[in-house]
């Protein structure tokens, strides 16, 4: 059973309570239902999927991708998966794709990596999302740290107009 999502502790903590504000109004903005669950701060992707007892799969990154003229894009890729660098630029029709550093993320979204978001984004970045996403309900970054956005796949990506492709293999195992 997931956690419950307290409003008074979204607004606690320096930043938290703008963050998931953000991502509620737009979402309510775009008509994608999402439910906010709060759990205990993880460290990494795996600690966070057995905190909220689901696969890692389950869990969607939102990556910050920056393209060479300087403009960004938003990557959704289940928590098994990575980026493959050749199928994303062959479907973004680029030849240069990077990771902004983590001051530059937060620079052009407004949230801190491991709690980004499209949803609420300071600024509506071009959505990619992997093939294997749509069709299930998935956990993704709710601009704060400890909370969760659920919500259905296919709703995202209807709400944000993302594209879906398949820009990811396997994530490697350490």
């Amino acid at each position: 059973m997931l956690p419950e999502f307290s409003e008074q502790g979204a607004s606690t903590g320096a930043g938290t309570g703008a963050g998931t504000q953000r991502v509620l109004q737009d979402a309510a903005s775009r008509g994608i239902p999402i439910e906010l669950v709060s759990r205990p701060e993880a460290r990494s992707l795996a600690e966070a999927a057995a905190l909220l007892g689901v696969t890692p799969g389950e869990l969607v990154k939102s990556l910050v991708v920056k393209r060479h003229d300087g403009s960004f894009l938003f990557a959704l890729v289940g928590g098994d998966r990575q980026i493959s660098w050749p199928k994303l630029r062959a479907v973004v029709g680029v030849n240069k794709l990077t990771l902004p550093t983590a001051e530059l993320a937060l620079e052009v979204t407004g949230y801190e990596r491991g709690t980004i978001t499209p949803l609420g984004s300071t600024t509506a970045w071009p959505v990619f999302v992997d093939e294997r996403i749509p069709g299930r309900r998935i956990a993704i970054g709710a601009g704060a740290r400890g909370t969760s956005a659920w919500v259905a796949a296919d709703d995202l990506v209807a709400g944000l107009q993302a594209t879906v492709a398949d820009i990811t293999v396997e994530a490697e195992v350490d």
